[in-house]
């Protein structure tokens, strides 16, 4: 059997370092990687160290005449199973949406025939400026993978989205891809809702509620679940692209809009109860969303101080809206309605009581013990009145994918 083939494009960020990681991980599985250096790339990481951790030549240049004798660019770009740029830093991504062709990388990506995968890293502003945001809708729409940068502490300093995801993340993600490309069969319940192929929920209008909400103690305190969105927003963007009108209702994330996708901002329960009512009818409803059980009965109108007493102030909560037991028994509840439940135990059991405490129609699990919140992969279980369907662990982009099939199948 012959070795995936994977052509790494390393961009010029500091997030570069991690490159050495990755081809170390996807030699591990036994794929063969030939990695590309850009000139930026070159000044994190250097080609005698991807050299000696690929067990192959680094390609640096586009002008480089033994290069082109032995193997020319054209043949370099489409002898690989999958084209991965990593980091992909707004100035590339720029470049591949502009189809521009000035260096060896962005030469390779505009002759290539084979799938492509970018891994964005850069700082958050950069991330969330809408030329950037421009520039990977574009990219998508042009049939390019883009995974969604993680969220944290920057090497500047700033916090937010646009750090490189760990190698481990990236290295499952390649090996989705690369099912993907060769039309596996577990993954023939994921369709890819492309420009070129049938929008199973055009006419549809999907309502998805994501992210945590924040219930005020005073103006400066609250109560909150942890959630990032990237699951609720995942599956915003694929009912987006298979032709769906979608209505994202989301707590407070820092996560950019998808493209096609109307947002509605909130922040408290109650808020997003609201926002919810305010958005039917809807063919389906899918509550992602990490809502916070409790409020505090009388948020204060000023931060509450410590009196150096050593006493804590009493904090009386009350009981938020259950906002999917509500839409359940609503007059306009969707035809399809969907829960979620983030557990730490007896993941499955704990679905079935809420399936039938709730009233909805399925019940998507995922155990937030072996992939915590914030993660980049879920295994879910997805549970409904005639079973279990357990599916394996999956960046959280595929499922989505694997979510909207089911929500198109059983609208069909």
């Amino acid at each position: 059997m012959t070795s995936p083939r994977i052509l790494l494009i390393i961009g010029g960020g500091i997030a570069a370092y991690k490159s050495c990681e990755l081809v170390r991980l996807l030699r591990k599985q036994d794929m063969a990687v030939t990695c590309v250096l850009t000139d930026g790339g070159a000044q994190f990481v250097t080609p005698l160290s991807l050299a000696a951790l690929s067990e192959n030549k680094v390609y640096t240049a586009l002008f480089d005449l033994k290069d082109e004798v032995e193997m020319g660019h054209i043949q370099l770009s489409r002898q690989a199973d999958l084209v991965v740029v990593c980091p992909a830093t707004a100035d590339l991504l720029a470049r591949m949406a502009g189809g521009l062709a000035n260096d060896l990388a962005t030469t390779l990506l505009l002759a290539t025939d084979k799938p492509v995968l970018a891994v964005p890293a850069m700082n958050v502003r950069m991330w969330l400026h809408p030329a950037t945001q421009r520039n990977v809708a574009t990219l998508k729409g042009d049939g390019i993978s883009i995974m969604d940068p993680d969220e944290g502490a920057m090497a500047c300093g700033e916090f937010g989205p646009g750090r490189l995801p760990e190698p481990e993340a990236i290295a499952a993600r390649i090996s989705h891809e690369l099912q993907q490309a060769k039309g596996a069969a577990a993954f023939t319940s994921q369709p890819d809702f492309s420009e070129d192929n049938h929008r199973p929920l055009y006419g549809k209008h999907i309502l998805i509620t994501a992210g945590p909400t924040h219930e005020p103690i005073d103006p400066v305190r609250y109560i909150a679940n942890r959630s990032s969105g990237k699951q609720g927003y995942a599956i915003a963007a694929a009912a987006a692209d298979a032709g769906a009108k979608v209505t994202l209702v989301s707590g407070p994330v820092n996560l950019p809009t998808p493209p096609g996708v109307t947002r509605v901002d909130v922040e408290s329960a109650r808020e997003m109860a609201a926002a919810v009512d305010a958005a039917l009818p809807a063919d389906a409803a899918i509550m992602v969303a990490a809502v916070a059980d409790w409020r505090a009965a009388e948020a204060a109108d000023k931060k509450i101080k410590k009196d150096g007493s050593g006493n804590v102030p009493p904090l009386a909560l009350a009981e938020n809206p259950d906002i999917l037991a509500t839409l359940a028994k609503s007059p306009k509840r969707p035809p399809l309605l969907i829960g979620f439940a983030a557990e730490t135990n007896d993941v499955i059991a704990h679905a079935q009581a809420k399936l039938a405490r709730k009233g909805c129609d399925w019940i998507i699990a995922n155990d937030v013990a072996a992939d915590p919140m914030g993660g980049d992969a879920n295994r879910v279980h997805l549970v409904t009145a005639s079973g279990v369907d357990s599916w394996d662990r999956l960046p959280k982009d595929a499922v989505a994918r694997q979510i909207i099939a089911k929500v198109a199948d059983a609208l069909r």
